[in-house]
Protein backbone atom coordinates (compact mmCIF):
# COMPACT_ATOMS: atom_id res chain seq x y z
CA UNK A 1 0.00 0.00 0.00
CA UNK A 2 1.62 3.53 -1.13
CA UNK A 3 2.18 6.19 1.22
CA UNK A 4 -0.83 7.96 2.17
CA UNK A 5 -3.18 5.77 0.58
CA UNK A 6 -6.01 3.94 2.27
CA UNK A 7 -7.48 0.25 2.64
CA UNK A 8 -11.08 -0.55 2.61
CA UNK A 9 -11.88 -4.73 3.22
CA UNK A 10 -9.73 -7.19 3.97
CA UNK A 11 -9.97 -10.85 1.96
CA UNK A 12 -11.59 -13.75 4.41
CA UNK A 13 -9.48 -16.09 6.03
CA UNK A 14 -9.01 -19.23 3.59
CA UNK A 15 -8.86 -22.05 6.11
CA UNK A 16 -12.18 -22.85 7.92
CA UNK A 17 -14.42 -20.92 5.32
CA UNK A 18 -13.63 -23.22 2.57
CA UNK A 19 -16.25 -25.41 1.55
CA UNK A 20 -16.03 -28.82 0.43
CA UNK A 21 -12.41 -30.99 -0.68
CA UNK A 22 -12.40 -29.11 -3.71
CA UNK A 23 -11.98 -30.41 -7.81
CA UNK A 24 -8.89 -31.09 -9.14
CA UNK A 25 -7.40 -27.64 -10.66
CA UNK A 26 -7.17 -27.96 -14.79
CA UNK A 27 -4.43 -28.75 -16.64
CA UNK A 28 -4.45 -25.09 -18.00
CA UNK A 29 -4.65 -23.91 -14.32
CA UNK A 30 -1.94 -26.14 -13.29
CA UNK A 31 0.54 -24.95 -16.26
CA UNK A 32 -0.27 -21.34 -15.25
CA UNK A 33 0.72 -21.91 -11.53
CA UNK A 34 4.23 -23.66 -12.39
CA UNK A 35 4.98 -20.80 -14.70
CA UNK A 36 4.41 -18.70 -11.20
CA UNK A 37 6.16 -20.69 -8.98
CA UNK A 38 8.84 -20.81 -11.47
CA UNK A 39 9.07 -16.82 -11.63
CA UNK A 40 11.67 -14.57 -10.64
CA UNK A 41 10.29 -11.89 -8.09
CA UNK A 42 8.81 -8.86 -9.40
CA UNK A 43 8.48 -10.72 -13.05
CA UNK A 44 4.91 -11.25 -12.39
CA UNK A 45 4.01 -13.91 -15.11
CA UNK A 46 0.39 -14.23 -15.81
CA UNK A 47 -0.85 -10.99 -14.12
CA UNK A 48 -3.03 -8.96 -16.24
CA UNK A 49 -4.90 -5.69 -16.21
CA UNK A 50 -8.38 -3.77 -16.67
CA UNK A 51 -8.21 -0.40 -16.04
CA UNK A 52 -10.24 2.97 -16.54
CA UNK A 53 -11.53 6.19 -15.92
CA UNK A 54 -14.38 7.10 -13.74
CA UNK A 55 -16.37 10.47 -13.61
CA UNK A 56 -18.44 11.42 -11.29
CA UNK A 57 -19.05 11.30 -7.49
CA UNK A 58 -18.16 7.92 -6.42
CA UNK A 59 -19.19 6.43 -2.87
CA UNK A 60 -16.85 4.41 -1.45
CA UNK A 61 -18.63 2.09 0.62
CA UNK A 62 -21.51 2.05 -2.10
CA UNK A 63 -18.66 0.58 -4.41
CA UNK A 64 -17.57 -2.09 -1.94
CA UNK A 65 -21.13 -3.15 -1.73
CA UNK A 66 -21.40 -3.60 -5.36
CA UNK A 67 -18.06 -5.55 -5.77
CA UNK A 68 -19.20 -7.75 -2.64
CA UNK A 69 -22.67 -8.58 -3.75
CA UNK A 70 -20.58 -9.67 -7.54
CA UNK A 71 -18.20 -11.93 -4.70
CA UNK A 72 -21.15 -12.82 -3.41
CA UNK A 73 -22.88 -14.14 -6.76
CA UNK A 74 -19.82 -15.36 -8.29
CA UNK A 75 -18.13 -18.63 -7.39
CA UNK A 76 -14.36 -17.88 -9.27
CA UNK A 77 -14.19 -14.75 -7.07
CA UNK A 78 -14.28 -16.90 -3.71
CA UNK A 79 -12.62 -19.48 -5.21
CA UNK A 80 -8.55 -20.52 -4.14
CA UNK A 81 -6.39 -23.57 -4.77
CA UNK A 82 -6.54 -25.78 -1.38
CA UNK A 83 -3.17 -24.49 0.96
CA UNK A 84 -2.14 -28.45 1.66
CA UNK A 85 -1.39 -29.92 -1.57
CA UNK A 86 -2.91 -33.55 -2.87
CA UNK A 87 -1.10 -36.60 -4.42
CA UNK A 88 -1.75 -35.14 -8.18
CA UNK A 89 -1.28 -31.82 -7.60
CA UNK A 90 -3.32 -28.40 -6.92
CA UNK A 91 -6.65 -28.74 -6.11
CA UNK A 92 -10.03 -25.60 -6.34
CA UNK A 93 -11.91 -24.89 -3.00
CA UNK A 94 -14.62 -22.22 -3.25
CA UNK A 95 -15.10 -19.98 -0.17
CA UNK A 96 -18.24 -19.40 1.57
CA UNK A 97 -17.37 -15.92 1.99
CA UNK A 98 -14.47 -13.38 0.27
CA UNK A 99 -14.07 -9.58 1.40
CA UNK A 100 -12.94 -7.61 -1.64
CA UNK A 101 -9.64 -5.94 -1.14
CA UNK A 102 -9.59 -2.47 -2.09
CA UNK A 103 -7.01 -0.05 -1.78
CA UNK A 104 -7.75 3.77 -2.48
CA UNK A 105 -4.92 6.40 -3.34
CA UNK A 106 -5.52 10.13 -2.55
CA UNK A 107 -4.09 12.73 -5.15
CA UNK A 108 -0.68 13.09 -5.16
CA UNK A 109 0.23 9.63 -3.94
CA UNK A 110 1.13 7.59 -7.03
CA UNK A 111 1.49 8.43 -10.71
CA UNK A 112 -0.74 6.13 -12.67
CA UNK A 113 2.03 4.08 -14.94
CA UNK A 114 3.63 3.67 -11.21
CA UNK A 115 0.48 2.59 -9.63
CA UNK A 116 0.12 -0.08 -12.30
CA UNK A 117 3.40 -1.53 -12.25
CA UNK A 118 3.40 -1.74 -8.48
CA UNK A 119 0.24 -4.01 -8.72
CA UNK A 120 1.53 -6.05 -10.91
CA UNK A 121 4.10 -6.48 -9.39
CA UNK A 122 2.47 -7.56 -6.06
CA UNK A 123 2.56 -11.30 -5.53
CA UNK A 124 -0.80 -13.23 -5.43
CA UNK A 125 -1.60 -15.95 -2.99
CA UNK A 126 -3.09 -18.61 -4.85
CA UNK A 127 -4.14 -20.03 -1.49
CA UNK A 128 -5.91 -17.16 -0.77
CA UNK A 129 -9.31 -16.19 -1.86
CA UNK A 130 -10.49 -13.54 -4.34
CA UNK A 131 -7.41 -14.04 -7.25
CA UNK A 132 -8.33 -10.04 -8.03
CA UNK A 133 -7.62 -7.36 -6.21
CA UNK A 134 -9.41 -3.36 -6.46
CA UNK A 135 -7.31 0.20 -6.35
CA UNK A 136 -8.72 3.30 -6.62
CA UNK A 137 -6.62 6.50 -8.00
CA UNK A 138 -7.58 9.87 -7.20
CA UNK A 139 -6.37 11.80 -10.52
CA UNK A 140 -7.64 15.08 -9.52
CA UNK A 141 -8.11 16.68 -5.80
CA UNK A 142 -11.82 16.96 -4.39
CA UNK A 143 -14.66 14.48 -4.83
CA UNK A 144 -15.72 15.44 -7.97
CA UNK A 145 -12.39 14.63 -9.64
CA UNK A 146 -11.85 12.27 -12.00
CA UNK A 147 -10.50 8.52 -10.36
CA UNK A 148 -8.79 5.66 -12.24
CA UNK A 149 -10.05 2.05 -11.69
CA UNK A 150 -8.07 -0.89 -11.42
CA UNK A 151 -8.53 -4.22 -11.70
CA UNK A 152 -5.58 -6.86 -11.42
CA UNK A 153 -6.02 -10.54 -12.42
CA UNK A 154 -4.24 -13.75 -12.00
CA UNK A 155 -4.68 -16.41 -14.95
CA UNK A 156 -4.74 -19.02 -12.75
CA UNK A 157 -8.46 -17.98 -11.78
CA UNK A 158 -9.70 -15.05 -14.59
CA UNK A 159 -8.89 -14.07 -18.31
CA UNK A 160 -9.87 -10.96 -19.75
CA UNK A 161 -13.56 -11.80 -20.91
CA UNK A 162 -14.36 -13.08 -17.49
CA UNK A 163 -13.11 -10.08 -15.29
CA UNK A 164 -15.14 -7.78 -18.18
CA UNK A 165 -18.45 -9.78 -17.71
CA UNK A 166 -17.78 -9.39 -13.67
CA UNK A 167 -17.21 -5.29 -14.30
CA UNK A 168 -20.37 -5.18 -16.01
CA UNK A 169 -22.19 -7.19 -12.84
CA UNK A 170 -20.71 -4.59 -10.54
CA UNK A 171 -21.64 -1.53 -12.58
CA UNK A 172 -25.74 -2.87 -12.46
CA UNK A 173 -25.22 -3.46 -8.77
CA UNK A 174 -23.35 0.16 -8.34
CA UNK A 175 -26.70 1.30 -9.88
CA UNK A 176 -28.91 -0.56 -7.49
CA UNK A 177 -27.58 0.78 -4.84
CA UNK A 178 -25.19 -1.95 -3.91
CA UNK A 179 -27.51 -4.91 -4.41
CA UNK A 180 -26.80 -7.67 -7.16
CA UNK A 181 -29.34 -7.97 -9.66
CA UNK A 182 -29.72 -11.89 -9.22
CA UNK A 183 -30.77 -13.63 -12.10
CA UNK A 184 -31.00 -17.36 -13.46
CA UNK A 185 -28.54 -20.16 -12.60
CA UNK A 186 -25.66 -20.71 -14.96
CA UNK A 187 -22.50 -22.62 -14.77
CA UNK A 188 -19.54 -21.53 -12.71
CA UNK A 189 -15.61 -22.37 -12.28
CA UNK A 190 -17.02 -25.66 -10.61
CA UNK A 191 -19.14 -26.92 -13.69
CA UNK A 192 -16.39 -25.80 -16.14
CA UNK A 193 -14.10 -28.15 -14.13
CA UNK A 194 -16.02 -31.22 -14.05
CA UNK A 195 -16.96 -30.52 -17.26
CA UNK A 196 -13.61 -30.92 -18.24
CA UNK A 197 -12.81 -34.04 -16.01
CA UNK A 198 -15.63 -35.59 -18.05
CA UNK A 199 -14.45 -35.15 -21.86
CA UNK A 200 -13.05 -38.10 -23.74
CA UNK A 201 -9.24 -37.36 -24.36
CA UNK A 202 -8.80 -39.53 -27.29
CA UNK A 203 -9.96 -37.85 -30.33
CA UNK A 204 -8.40 -34.66 -28.81
CA UNK A 205 -5.11 -36.84 -28.28
CA UNK A 206 -5.47 -38.41 -31.74
CA UNK A 207 -6.01 -34.92 -33.44
CA UNK A 208 -3.07 -33.06 -31.80
CA UNK A 209 -0.37 -35.96 -31.97
CA UNK A 210 -0.63 -34.98 -35.62
CA UNK A 211 -1.29 -31.65 -35.27
CA UNK A 212 1.66 -30.48 -32.86
CA UNK A 213 3.92 -28.49 -34.53
CA UNK A 214 6.79 -30.64 -36.01
CA UNK A 215 10.65 -30.74 -34.61
CA UNK A 216 12.24 -27.92 -36.25
CA UNK A 217 9.34 -25.47 -36.83
CA UNK A 218 11.10 -21.98 -36.86
CA UNK A 219 9.49 -20.45 -33.90
CA UNK A 220 11.06 -16.83 -33.23
CA UNK A 221 10.82 -13.67 -35.93
CA UNK A 222 14.21 -12.58 -36.94
CA UNK A 223 15.53 -9.36 -35.06
CA UNK A 224 17.62 -9.24 -31.43
CA UNK A 225 18.61 -7.20 -28.90
CA UNK A 226 15.71 -5.84 -27.03
CA UNK A 227 15.37 -5.26 -23.57
CA UNK A 228 12.97 -8.02 -21.48
CA UNK A 229 9.44 -7.06 -20.33
CA UNK A 230 9.50 -3.47 -22.83
CA UNK A 231 5.95 -2.97 -24.32
CA UNK A 232 5.74 -1.79 -28.00
CA UNK A 233 2.28 -0.33 -29.25
CA UNK A 234 1.38 0.39 -33.27
CA UNK A 235 -1.57 1.50 -33.86
CA UNK A 236 -3.70 1.48 -37.88
CA UNK A 237 -5.42 4.18 -38.14
CA UNK A 238 -9.10 3.99 -38.41
CA UNK A 239 -8.95 3.60 -42.27
CA UNK A 240 -6.38 1.50 -41.94
CA UNK A 241 -7.77 -0.77 -40.48
CA UNK A 242 -10.65 -0.72 -42.38
CA UNK A 243 -9.08 -0.92 -45.84
CA UNK A 244 -7.39 -4.36 -43.75
CA UNK A 245 -11.20 -5.44 -43.02
CA UNK A 246 -12.62 -5.01 -46.32
CA UNK A 247 -9.46 -6.85 -47.83
CA UNK A 248 -9.81 -10.14 -45.60
CA UNK A 249 -13.24 -10.33 -46.21
CA UNK A 250 -12.65 -10.06 -49.76
CA UNK A 251 -10.13 -12.57 -49.38
CA UNK A 252 -12.44 -14.93 -47.39
CA UNK A 253 -10.67 -14.98 -44.06
CA UNK A 254 -10.76 -13.17 -40.68
CA UNK A 255 -8.64 -10.13 -39.67
CA UNK A 256 -7.17 -12.81 -37.49
CA UNK A 257 -5.91 -14.90 -40.02
CA UNK A 258 -4.31 -11.84 -41.78
CA UNK A 259 -2.22 -11.35 -38.66
CA UNK A 260 -1.55 -15.22 -38.52
CA UNK A 261 0.07 -14.30 -42.31
CA UNK A 262 2.06 -11.18 -40.99
CA UNK A 263 3.54 -13.15 -38.36
CA UNK A 264 4.33 -16.37 -40.38
CA UNK A 265 6.02 -14.58 -42.98
CA UNK A 266 8.15 -13.37 -40.47
CA UNK A 267 9.03 -16.90 -38.79
CA UNK A 268 9.64 -17.87 -42.10
CA UNK A 269 12.02 -15.12 -42.95
CA UNK A 270 14.22 -15.73 -40.17
CA UNK A 271 15.10 -19.12 -42.04
CA UNK A 272 17.46 -18.17 -44.82
CA UNK A 273 17.46 -21.51 -46.70
CA UNK A 274 15.43 -21.91 -49.15
CA UNK A 275 12.25 -24.03 -49.87
CA UNK A 276 9.10 -24.78 -47.72
CA UNK A 277 9.67 -24.43 -44.14
CA UNK A 278 7.11 -25.45 -41.16
CA UNK A 279 7.20 -21.92 -38.95
CA UNK A 280 4.74 -22.61 -35.61
CA UNK A 281 3.47 -20.01 -32.80
CA UNK A 282 0.85 -20.25 -30.32
CA UNK A 283 -2.52 -18.44 -30.58
CA UNK A 284 -4.82 -17.62 -27.79
CA UNK A 285 -8.57 -18.99 -28.41
CA UNK A 286 -11.38 -18.02 -25.54
CA UNK A 287 -11.89 -21.55 -24.63
CA UNK A 288 -15.75 -20.61 -24.81
CA UNK A 289 -17.06 -22.27 -27.64
CA UNK A 290 -17.35 -26.19 -25.71
CA UNK A 291 -20.70 -27.94 -25.68
CA UNK A 292 -21.45 -26.67 -22.14
CA UNK A 293 -24.89 -24.43 -21.60
CA UNK A 294 -23.67 -20.62 -20.82
CA UNK A 295 -20.18 -21.25 -21.02
CA UNK A 296 -20.22 -18.01 -22.93
CA UNK A 297 -21.08 -16.30 -20.14
CA UNK A 298 -18.82 -18.27 -17.62
CA UNK A 299 -16.48 -16.31 -15.65
CA UNK A 300 -12.79 -18.32 -15.01
CA UNK A 301 -9.78 -19.17 -16.30
CA UNK A 302 -10.58 -20.55 -19.97
CA UNK A 303 -8.76 -18.60 -22.33
CA UNK A 304 -6.49 -20.85 -23.58
CA UNK A 305 -3.00 -20.99 -25.70
CA UNK A 306 -3.01 -23.31 -28.52
CA UNK A 307 -0.20 -24.15 -31.20
CA UNK A 308 -0.68 -23.59 -34.22
CA UNK A 309 1.84 -24.75 -37.04
CA UNK A 310 1.83 -24.27 -40.92
CA UNK A 311 4.46 -24.59 -43.77
CA UNK A 312 5.20 -21.44 -45.85
CA UNK A 313 6.66 -22.04 -49.01
CA UNK A 314 8.24 -19.14 -50.99
CA UNK A 315 6.68 -20.88 -54.27
CA UNK A 316 3.24 -21.46 -53.33
CA UNK A 317 0.60 -18.79 -53.52
CA UNK A 318 -0.14 -16.48 -50.63
CA UNK A 319 -3.99 -16.80 -51.18
CA UNK A 320 -2.90 -20.82 -49.97
CA UNK A 321 -1.31 -19.50 -46.49
CA UNK A 322 -3.80 -17.86 -45.65
CA UNK A 323 -6.30 -20.40 -46.46
CA UNK A 324 -3.98 -23.06 -44.69
CA UNK A 325 -4.03 -20.67 -41.59
CA UNK A 326 -7.52 -20.64 -41.72
CA UNK A 327 -8.17 -24.71 -42.08
CA UNK A 328 -5.74 -24.49 -38.93
CA UNK A 329 -7.69 -22.26 -36.76
CA UNK A 330 -10.88 -23.83 -37.74
CA UNK A 331 -9.57 -27.55 -36.74
CA UNK A 332 -8.45 -26.10 -33.45
CA UNK A 333 -11.35 -24.75 -32.68
CA UNK A 334 -13.05 -28.23 -31.70
CA UNK A 335 -10.34 -28.51 -28.88
CA UNK A 336 -10.34 -25.51 -27.10
CA UNK A 337 -10.46 -26.82 -23.43
CA UNK A 338 -7.15 -28.67 -24.61
CA UNK A 339 -3.71 -27.03 -22.74
CA UNK A 340 -0.74 -26.21 -24.16
CA UNK A 341 1.05 -28.99 -21.83
CA UNK A 342 -1.48 -31.39 -22.75
CA UNK A 343 -0.54 -31.13 -26.68
CA UNK A 344 3.41 -31.65 -26.07
CA UNK A 345 2.31 -34.60 -23.75
CA UNK A 346 0.47 -35.99 -26.79
CA UNK A 347 2.85 -35.17 -29.20
CA UNK A 348 6.19 -37.02 -26.95
CA UNK A 349 6.90 -33.68 -26.46
CA UNK A 350 8.31 -32.26 -22.91
CA UNK A 351 5.64 -30.74 -20.97
CA UNK A 352 8.07 -28.08 -20.09
CA UNK A 353 7.80 -24.81 -21.52
CA UNK A 354 6.20 -23.81 -24.48
CA UNK A 355 5.59 -25.43 -27.70
CA UNK A 356 5.87 -22.44 -29.72
CA UNK A 357 8.02 -19.02 -28.65
CA UNK A 358 5.46 -16.56 -29.55
CA UNK A 359 1.57 -15.76 -28.83
CA UNK A 360 -0.86 -14.08 -30.54
CA UNK A 361 -3.87 -13.02 -29.37
CA UNK A 362 -6.74 -10.94 -31.33
CA UNK A 363 -9.41 -9.49 -28.81
CA UNK A 364 -12.73 -9.28 -30.44
CA UNK A 365 -13.97 -5.26 -31.28
CA UNK A 366 -16.18 -3.54 -28.88
CA UNK A 367 -19.77 -3.48 -29.95
CA UNK A 368 -21.07 -0.42 -31.92
CA UNK A 369 -24.29 -0.54 -29.92
CA UNK A 370 -24.88 2.15 -27.52
CA UNK A 371 -24.70 0.19 -24.15
CA UNK A 372 -27.61 0.64 -21.74
CA UNK A 373 -25.80 0.90 -19.06
CA UNK A 374 -23.57 4.15 -20.04
CA UNK A 375 -27.68 5.72 -19.98
CA UNK A 376 -28.47 4.60 -16.31
CA UNK A 377 -24.99 5.82 -15.49
CA UNK A 378 -25.38 9.46 -17.15
CA UNK A 379 -28.22 9.09 -15.18
CA UNK A 380 -26.64 9.64 -11.87
CA UNK A 381 -24.04 11.48 -12.89
CA UNK A 382 -21.78 9.00 -13.69
CA UNK A 383 -19.38 8.42 -16.96
CA UNK A 384 -17.04 5.27 -17.70
CA UNK A 385 -14.31 5.59 -19.96
CA UNK A 386 -14.15 1.83 -22.24
CA UNK A 387 -11.31 -0.27 -20.49
CA UNK A 388 -7.95 -0.41 -21.04
CA UNK A 389 -6.15 -3.61 -20.85
CA UNK A 390 -2.62 -4.02 -19.84
CA UNK A 391 -1.67 -7.46 -21.10
CA UNK A 392 -0.04 -10.21 -19.17
CA UNK A 393 3.08 -12.34 -19.95
CA UNK A 394 3.05 -16.22 -20.22
CA UNK A 395 6.07 -17.27 -20.42
CA UNK A 396 6.50 -16.78 -24.11
CA UNK A 397 9.68 -14.62 -25.55
CA UNK A 398 7.38 -12.47 -27.38
CA UNK A 399 3.69 -11.62 -27.48
CA UNK A 400 1.20 -9.72 -29.53
CA UNK A 401 -2.24 -8.61 -28.80
CA UNK A 402 -4.31 -6.73 -31.48
CA UNK A 403 -7.58 -4.98 -30.46
CA UNK A 404 -9.55 -2.52 -31.72
CA UNK A 405 -9.98 0.77 -30.34
CA UNK A 406 -13.73 2.75 -29.78
CA UNK A 407 -12.41 4.81 -32.81
CA UNK A 408 -12.15 1.64 -35.33
CA UNK A 409 -8.11 1.45 -35.22
CA UNK A 410 -6.11 -1.10 -34.57
CA UNK A 411 -4.13 -1.59 -31.88
CA UNK A 412 -1.16 -3.93 -31.71
CA UNK A 413 1.14 -4.29 -28.57
CA UNK A 414 3.92 -6.37 -28.49
CA UNK A 415 5.67 -7.83 -24.95
CA UNK A 416 9.17 -9.32 -24.96
CA UNK A 417 9.65 -11.52 -21.86
CA UNK A 418 11.54 -14.10 -20.95
CA UNK A 419 14.42 -14.09 -23.98
CA UNK A 420 16.57 -11.42 -25.38
CA UNK A 421 16.65 -13.35 -28.68
CA UNK A 422 13.11 -11.66 -29.84
CA UNK A 423 12.91 -8.11 -30.57
CA UNK A 424 8.97 -6.97 -29.78
CA UNK A 425 9.49 -3.16 -31.14
CA UNK A 426 10.62 -4.96 -34.69
CA UNK A 427 8.23 -7.70 -35.11
CA UNK A 428 5.08 -5.51 -33.91
CA UNK A 429 6.25 -2.36 -36.74
CA UNK A 430 6.47 -4.76 -39.34
CA UNK A 431 3.78 -6.74 -38.39
CA UNK A 432 2.32 -3.66 -38.74
CA UNK A 433 3.50 -3.00 -42.06
CA UNK A 434 2.47 -5.89 -43.57
CA UNK A 435 -1.07 -5.38 -42.42
CA UNK A 436 -0.95 -1.66 -43.93
CA UNK A 437 0.84 -3.59 -47.57
CA UNK A 438 -1.70 -6.61 -48.02
CA UNK A 439 -4.52 -4.46 -48.89
CA UNK A 440 -2.73 -2.75 -52.02
CA UNK A 441 -3.81 -5.77 -53.99
CA UNK A 442 -5.91 -9.13 -53.53
CA UNK A 443 -2.87 -11.38 -53.57
CA UNK A 444 -4.72 -13.69 -55.00
CA UNK A 445 -2.06 -14.28 -57.58
CA UNK A 446 1.00 -13.32 -55.88
CA UNK A 447 3.14 -15.67 -54.60
CA UNK A 448 4.75 -16.31 -50.79
CA UNK A 449 7.94 -14.93 -51.82
CA UNK A 450 6.92 -11.46 -53.48
CA UNK A 451 4.48 -11.36 -50.17
CA UNK A 452 7.92 -11.69 -48.27
CA UNK A 453 9.70 -9.14 -49.89
CA UNK A 454 7.32 -6.43 -48.35
CA UNK A 455 9.40 -6.94 -45.17
CA UNK A 456 12.76 -5.96 -47.02
CA UNK A 457 16.27 -7.71 -47.55
CA UNK A 458 16.69 -11.07 -45.72
CA UNK A 459 17.90 -10.70 -42.44
CA UNK A 460 21.48 -12.38 -41.19
CA UNK A 461 21.53 -15.82 -39.41
CA UNK A 462 19.94 -14.67 -35.64
CA UNK A 463 23.16 -15.15 -33.31
CA UNK A 464 22.86 -15.71 -29.62
CA UNK A 465 22.82 -13.03 -27.22
CA UNK A 466 26.24 -12.65 -25.62
CA UNK A 467 26.76 -14.07 -22.47
CA UNK A 468 23.98 -15.92 -22.67
CA UNK A 469 23.85 -18.68 -19.98
CA UNK A 470 21.93 -21.98 -20.59
CA UNK A 471 19.06 -22.37 -18.12
CA UNK A 472 19.23 -25.21 -15.20
CA UNK A 473 17.91 -28.16 -16.28
CA UNK A 474 17.19 -31.98 -14.60
CA UNK A 475 19.72 -34.76 -15.70
CA UNK A 476 17.93 -38.25 -15.35
CA UNK A 477 20.55 -40.32 -14.08
CA UNK A 478 18.05 -43.65 -14.03
CA UNK A 479 14.75 -43.93 -14.98
CA UNK A 480 11.75 -45.23 -12.89
CA UNK A 481 11.32 -49.52 -13.33
CA UNK A 482 7.76 -48.87 -12.90
CA UNK A 483 4.90 -45.62 -13.17
CA UNK A 484 4.10 -43.76 -9.82
CA UNK A 485 7.49 -44.86 -8.21
CA UNK A 486 8.59 -41.33 -7.75
CA UNK A 487 11.58 -39.09 -7.97
CA UNK A 488 14.34 -38.10 -6.45
CA UNK A 489 15.78 -35.16 -7.16
CA UNK A 490 19.68 -34.12 -5.75
CA UNK A 491 20.01 -30.42 -5.40
CA UNK A 492 24.07 -28.64 -4.92
CA UNK A 493 24.46 -25.80 -3.38
CA UNK A 494 23.65 -22.67 -4.09
CA UNK A 495 25.14 -21.79 -7.32
CA UNK A 496 27.37 -24.64 -7.25
CA UNK A 497 27.45 -27.54 -10.01
CA UNK A 498 25.55 -30.66 -10.09
CA UNK A 499 29.28 -32.13 -9.86
CA UNK A 500 29.25 -30.80 -5.73
CA UNK A 501 26.44 -33.17 -5.23
CA UNK A 502 27.97 -37.57 -4.96
CA UNK A 503 24.89 -39.56 -6.57
CA UNK A 504 24.21 -42.51 -4.35
CA UNK A 505 24.44 -45.61 -6.38
CA UNK A 506 21.11 -47.21 -5.38
CA UNK A 507 18.80 -46.09 -2.86
CA UNK A 508 17.68 -49.54 -0.72
CA UNK A 509 14.08 -50.82 -1.60
CA UNK A 510 13.37 -48.46 -4.11
CA UNK A 511 12.83 -48.29 -7.88
CA UNK A 512 11.98 -44.82 -8.74
CA UNK A 513 13.26 -42.02 -10.86
CA UNK A 514 16.90 -40.31 -10.13
CA UNK A 515 17.72 -37.01 -11.18
CA UNK A 516 20.13 -34.27 -10.10
CA UNK A 517 19.67 -30.34 -11.14
CA UNK A 518 22.52 -29.25 -13.21
CA UNK A 519 23.38 -25.32 -13.82
CA UNK A 520 23.73 -22.11 -11.80
CA UNK A 521 20.43 -22.41 -9.01
CA UNK A 522 18.59 -20.21 -7.15
CA UNK A 523 14.56 -21.35 -5.27
CA UNK A 524 13.31 -20.04 -8.86
CA UNK A 525 15.68 -21.91 -11.09
CA UNK A 526 15.20 -25.24 -8.94
CA UNK A 527 11.49 -25.05 -9.21
CA UNK A 528 11.75 -24.25 -12.93
CA UNK A 529 14.02 -27.29 -13.65
CA UNK A 530 11.62 -29.20 -11.41
CA UNK A 531 8.68 -28.45 -13.48
CA UNK A 532 8.42 -31.93 -15.37
CA UNK A 533 8.45 -34.21 -11.83
CA UNK A 534 5.50 -31.91 -11.00
CA UNK A 535 3.72 -31.39 -14.05
CA UNK A 536 3.61 -35.41 -14.00
CA UNK A 537 2.32 -35.49 -10.00
CA UNK A 538 5.39 -37.72 -9.10
CA UNK A 539 5.85 -38.02 -5.30
CA UNK A 540 9.44 -36.56 -5.05
CA UNK A 541 12.32 -35.71 -2.33
CA UNK A 542 14.95 -33.64 -2.31
CA UNK A 543 18.08 -34.56 -1.40
CA UNK A 544 21.50 -32.59 -0.63
CA UNK A 545 24.43 -32.23 1.38
CA UNK A 546 24.29 -29.63 4.32
CA UNK A 547 25.36 -26.59 2.35
CA UNK A 548 22.25 -26.71 -0.30
CA UNK A 549 19.79 -27.70 2.43
CA UNK A 550 18.43 -24.02 2.70
CA UNK A 551 18.02 -24.05 -1.32
CA UNK A 552 16.44 -27.32 -0.90
CA UNK A 553 13.89 -26.16 2.31
CA UNK A 554 12.93 -22.96 0.41
CA UNK A 555 12.29 -24.89 -2.94
CA UNK A 556 10.66 -27.48 -1.25
CA UNK A 557 8.42 -24.32 0.37
CA UNK A 558 7.92 -22.70 -3.08
CA UNK A 559 6.03 -25.89 -4.42
CA UNK A 560 4.07 -26.35 -1.55
CA UNK A 561 2.78 -22.59 -1.38
CA UNK A 562 1.64 -23.05 -5.12
CA UNK A 563 -0.87 -26.10 -4.10
CA UNK A 564 1.40 -29.18 -4.88
CA UNK A 565 2.60 -31.75 -2.15
CA UNK A 566 5.45 -30.23 -0.50
CA UNK A 567 8.60 -32.70 -1.44
CA UNK A 568 10.26 -34.30 1.46
CA UNK A 569 13.92 -32.95 2.17
CA UNK A 570 17.05 -35.44 2.70
CA UNK A 571 20.02 -33.83 4.20
CA UNK A 572 23.22 -35.45 5.16
CA UNK A 573 26.86 -34.78 5.30
CA UNK A 574 28.54 -37.25 3.01
CA UNK A 575 27.30 -40.02 0.33
CA UNK A 576 26.72 -42.68 2.58
CA UNK A 577 24.53 -40.46 4.83
CA UNK A 578 22.66 -39.45 2.31
CA UNK A 579 22.16 -42.96 0.66
CA UNK A 580 20.37 -43.83 4.27
CA UNK A 581 18.50 -40.85 4.71
CA UNK A 582 16.59 -40.61 1.17
CA UNK A 583 15.61 -44.95 1.60
CA UNK A 584 14.28 -43.17 4.74
CA UNK A 585 12.73 -40.60 2.78
CA UNK A 586 11.58 -42.77 0.05
CA UNK A 587 9.92 -45.24 2.39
Amino acid sequence: MSVGSEQAGRPAHPGPARSGPGLPASARQREVLLDAMAARPGSAPHVEQLHWRWYGPLDTRRFLAAWQSVYDREAVLRAAFAPYGARGGPRVVVHRRVVPQLVRHPYGSADRQTLLAGERRRAFDPTRPGLLRIALLDERPGPAGPKRVILTYHHAMLDGRSVRLLVRAFVRAYLAEGASAGGERRPDVRDHLRWLAGQDRGPARAFWSRAAPPAGSATLPPGGGGVAGVRTTVRLAPYEASLLRDWTAAQGVTESTALHAAWALQLRRAVPEGGPVPVAFETAVSGRGIPLEGASRLPGPLRNPLPMTVEVDPEGLFAGLLADLADRAFDLSAYEWVSAGQVRAWSGRTPDGPSAETLLSFDPPPSADTDPLDEDLAAQGLRLTGPETVNASGGHALSLTAHHDREGGLVLTGVQDRTRRADAREAVHRTAGLLRQFPTTDRRLTTVAETLRLLGPWPPPRQPPPGAAEPAGLVVLRRAARPGAGTVVLVPPPGGPAGRVTAPDRIQGWDGQLAVLDGPLDAAGCVAALRPVLAAGEPLVLGCHEPGAGLAHETARRVAAFGWPEPVVAVAADTESLSRALAAAVR
